[in-house]
């Protein structure tokens, strides 16, 4: 099952913001974890709570060489896949914001 991927208006600036050899690479290993995104048998990492964060529920892609993090919800009922924060994981901004965008959607 393919799930419908949806981003948050911050993540699209995120998107936006990369650098364009990036990007390309980026979409697509959103496509593919879209194709089978749950733990364990998806792509997607589980987060959980982590250095004060509350991130359980959520998961994480790591793209190695980029040196860069997306963050993703999944909401099961309606079959979508919100990409919440694509960002460096320099100093774990990245897990502190996801939270913020978490809790500013409701997700």
């Amino acid at each position: 099952m393919n799930w419908e991927i949806r981003f948050l208006p911050e993540a699209e600036d995120d998107l936006a913001s990369l650098n364009q050899s990036v990007r390309p690479e980026v979409l697509k290993g959103i496509r593919k974890v879209a194709q089978n995104p749950g733990y364990p048998d998806g792509y997607g990492k589980p987060l959980g709570n982590f250095a004060g964060s509350k991130l359980a529920g959520l998961y994480k892609i790591k793209f190695k060489k980029a040196g860069l993090r997306v963050v993703y919800a999944l909401q099961r009922v309606e079959g979508k896949m919100v990409v919440i924060i694509i960002s460096a994981r320099a100093d774990d901004f990245v897990y502190y914001e996801a939270e913020k965008r978490k809790k500013k959607h409701d997700l």
